[in-house]
């Protein structure tokens, strides 16, 4: 197998294409004559978007290019159960649309921390405010660092070219267009995002032989390891930690993340919102799935040569890149495209994020401080944007630090998001919650979840917990060594020789916790500790204001319930009329009538 080509000019072409139309947008949006007036015109596009481009945006936020690179690399290495996210998708889905969104959209807030001050204090919404800040430059700037590293390895495209270049390009159009500039952008990335992984799976399917082979392959190879349901929370991949654990993670992105809400609060109607938010769950499924593939693709090539351990590539997050150069390297200007989607991840989540910081800066830390006029507050808004982005690029270099994408990014999410997503529900779901209980719990669950996080990171878990597949090199050409097949075990857990010897009690029974884990221990800490707190310093006698906790009204299902009901009685009556007026009146249908009045009471 010969080496992976480099990029071309082609290539080139392409990718600066995709990065003047994204910057084109927010151009557009500033220059168009629907120019921001207000903050909120500017924050959350003046609450008039519609489900399509929300929807869209909402896939592209957080399917970054740690999906593109990250997901084929995690089924390259552990197998393809990482599809039984898709499960964690739904009940995502079901619990943001059913219990955050309405709250959120009714109260018409612009930062979802406004709630916190609404429902427990001033101090809980300044602390929710900071976590927020803290976790999503730190996300932003793995975002921004990771797939530049990979992708500088292996094409040369130059590092902190591309790391300029990705964040001055979003920074501008965050800062001109607003939110609207950042939806539209979305919108072409994702279309970008899909084009580039299905250029590999059709490239590849084609040399392949067609889809069974690579499905063959991966099946020999143990890749379909897919039904795992091993109840043990150690494991760092089965069933139970994927969909459980996946759950927990995606609703504190998508219930209660400022960069997620603020796109569905921007809808200009609940009925809007909540079809975004549906909407979207396809388009999530059709990522996952393609990424997936991808990373069965990865492996069939390299089946029998793993460039990784054969040394052809410094990092496992560069297989993707390689494989597109080995495979796309004759078609000029598709390696550029695959880039292109790598890069638009890159800037859909970076864009998000800057909004998003500016939206919260405005919001909780300005506006409640200051007497601004609203076009001060426009303005400040686009320096806030100018200023986040200018600190995700720096943050950048803190990312080399951390390990491989997809984990390190889900780690992070889940530190901070697990407590805070318990915090909004505990104030959601149980009226007697108050701010010492709030406060109480959240400190308690961030500590919790920052504990066993940090002790990952320093007694890595191990193989047997972890476990990676084999990955073999007996058909490459090595020059004056021996070919071997290697199970990169110790590689992957970060050890040498002998590591587990003298790790503490804790190493092996709660720092190997999976890290999917990390969110629902937050949360469950969180909601635990609150309402034992809230209970204990008198709790039940809080009132709480109307509209800050979840009614039987908001739920769908309750809503539907009601129109079904009154469309069976609207029949009965006008049956009932026809009978009586043509002298068939049966008395049963009376009692009909009158039992099924009583239940509507009842």
């Amino acid at each position: 197998m010969s080496s992976a080509a480099s990029f071309s000019v082609w290539d080139y072409v392409v990718f600066t294409l995709m990065l003047v139309i994204s910057a084109g947008i927010g151009v557009y949006y500033a220059f168009s004559g629907r120019g921001q007036s207000s903050s909120a015109d500017f924050l959350v596009g003046g609450r008039s978007m519609t489900a399509v481009p929300v929807a869209l945006s909402l896939s592209a936020s957080f399917m970054s290019a740690i999906t593109v690179l990250g997901t084929p690399v995690e089924v390259y290495q552990y197998g393809a159960v990482f599809i039984l996210i898709c499960f964690a998708y739904v009940l995502m889905v079901a619990v943001s649309s059913e219990i955050f969104l309405p709250i959120f959209y009714r109260l018409g807030i612009t930062s979802t921390y406004e709630y916190l001050e609404m429902r427990y204090s001033k101090v809980i919404r300044l602390f929710g405010t900071v976590l927020f800040i803290i976790q999503t430059v730190l996300y932003t700037g793995l975002v921004i660092y990771a797939p530049a590293l990979a992708l500088n390895q292996v094409t040369g495209v130059d590092l902190w070219g591309a790391v300029m270049s990705t964040g001055v390009v979003c920074t501008l159009y965050c800062t001109l267009g607003g939110l609207k500039a950042v939806v539209w952008t979305d919108v072409f990335q994702v279309g970008i995002m899909f084009a580039g992984l299905l250029a590999v799976i059709i490239q590849s399917v084609l040399l392949q032989g067609g889809i069974s082979t690579i499905i063959s392959d991966s099946a020999q190879g143990g890749r379909l390891n897919i039904w795992d349901f091993d109840p043990n929370p150690l494991r760092r991949h089965t069933f139970w930690s994927i969909t459980v654990g996946g759950t927990f993670l995606w609703t504190s992105v998508y219930g209660i993340n400022q960069a997620q809400v603020q796109r569905y609060i921007s809808c200009k109607s609940m009925f809007h919102a909540k079809m975004a938010l549906y909407i979207n769950l396809v388009c999530l499924w059709a990522i996952s799935i393609c990424s997936v593939f991808c990373g069965l693709c990865l492996y069939s090539f390299y089946k029998n040569c793993d460039p990784w351990t054969a040394r052809k590539v410094s990092a496992l997050d560069q297989l993707m890149p390689y494989l597109v150069l080995d495979i796309l390297s004759e078609y000029p200007g598709v390696p550029g495209l695959f880039v292109a989607a790598a890069y638009s991840g890159t800037l859909s989540t970076v864009s998000s994020s800057v909004n998003a910081l500016a939206a919260v800066t405005i919001a909780d830390l300005i506006r409640p401080y200051l007497s601004l006029s609203e076009k001060q507050l426009s303005w400040a808004s686009k320096g806030m944007s100018l200023f986040y982005g200018a600190v995700c690029i720096g943050m950048a270099g803190v990312a080399s630090l951390m390990g491989g994408m997809l984990q390190a990014a889900i780690s992070i999410v889940g530190v901070v998001g697990g407590p805070l997503l318990g915090l909004f529900s505990l104030g959601i779901l149980f009226p007697c919650a108050n701010a010492k209980g709030g406060l109480a719990g959240l400190i308690s669950g961030l500590a919790l979840s920052l504990w066993v996080c940090i002790g990952a990171q320093i007694y890595p878990p191990r193989p047997e917990n972890s476990r990676p597949l084999a990955l073999v090199t007996h058909s490459c050409n090595f020059s004056g060594s021996a070919n071997w097949t290697f199970s990169n075990q110790n590689l992957l857990a970060g050890t040498q020789q002998d590591p587990f010897l003298l790790r503490p009690f804790l190493a092996d029974n709660w720092y190997s916790l999976s890290y999917l884990y990390f969110g629902p221990l937050g949360t469950v800490t969180v909601i635990t500790v609150g309402l034992v707190v809230s209970i204990l310093s008198g709790g039940r006698q809080t009132k709480v204001q109307s509209g800050l906790t979840i009614s039987k009204e908001d739920l769908t299902f309750y809503k539907a319930y009601n129109i079904l009901k009154a469309k069976v009685s609207i029949f009965l009556n006008a049956r009932i009329y026809t009978n009586i007026h043509s002298h068939h009146f049966y008395p049963f249908q009376l009692l009909a009538l009158k039992g099924f009045r009583w239940c509507r009471k009842v």
